[in-house]
């Protein structure tokens, strides 16, 4: 996993102050591969709560943790028992890892 451990505290951390204790966060992507260089950071945010204004509260996060990364590019996706589930939800369940 490329991502340091104050990195992932971070992300921890801006989750939790944006979605609540509860959330749980998953990275996906080319982070996982050690091998790779560069590249964003996928992360998915899960909820077992309904989420209202699901955009606004992804470009939050985003935006939040990029800023705390010092620009790092971060794309956030989010699940939610009142979303529709996509085939990249999936590859982020099976693939991913929670942070």
């Amino acid at each position: 996993m490329r991502l340091s451990p104050e990195q992932i505290d971070t992300i921890r951390a801006t989750a939790r102050e944006t979605f609540g204790p509860e959330a749980r966060v998953w990275l996906f992507g080319s982070r996982l591969d050690d091998q790779a260089r560069g590249g964003d950071i996928d992360l998915m945010l899960e909820s077992s709560e309904p989420i209202d204004n699901p955009a606004l509260l992804a470009a939050r996060l985003s935006a939040r943790i990029s800023r705390r990364m010092h620009g790092r590019k971060v794309d956030v996706l989010l699940a939610a028992p009142n979303l529709r589930r996509l085939p990249i939800h999936e590859i982020a369940f099976t693939e991913g890892r929670v942070l």
